[in-house]
């Protein structure tokens, strides 16, 4: 199984997501980790992604070949962190045939209603549960 993780600005949230996977699913699974810059996909594989690549064009590529997709869900809000998303990062990730698997985290822009805010560690451990899930189903 493929899963690429997507982040950006530092890649902080992307690197505690792959830490998670790596120690509860070990090289059952492939990590990807997709930059939306370079320095988010250079933190990601220090944290253990097995490769990485960075951009747009590297997103739309991985995105096709992945079996899940996760990350925050900024990555679907067109100029979210701070901007670097772009519309070709959202609709590149989107438009995936993956399964995407995407943590609730708050982007000062859109606010969720009906979304309890938890800690962030609480969320990626529900997001390594969902995917072992995933896992059994596939």
């Amino acid at each position: 199984m493929k899963i690429a993780v997507v982040d950006g600005l530092g890649g902080g949230l992307g690197c505690q997501i792959i830490e998670s996977l790596k120690k509860e699913l070990g090289d059952a699974v492939e990590i990807i980790a997709l930059g939306i810059n370079a320095g988010a996909t250079v933190n990601m594989l220090k944290a253990g992604a097995r490769r990485g690549a960075t951009g747009e064009n590297a997103i739309r590529v991985t995105g096709k070949e992945v079996d899940a997709i996760t990350g925050p869900v900024g990555i679907i809000i067109p100029d979210s962190m701070m901007g670097e998303v772009t519309a070709g990062i959202t609709e590149a990730v989107i438009s995936s045939p993956a399964r995407k698997f995407l943590l609730c985290v708050n982007q000062p822009h859109v606010e969720f209603i009906g979304v309890e805010s938890q800690p962030v560690s609480v969320l990626i451990g529900k997001l390594v549960e969902r995917i072992k899930e995933f896992i059994k189903e596939v």
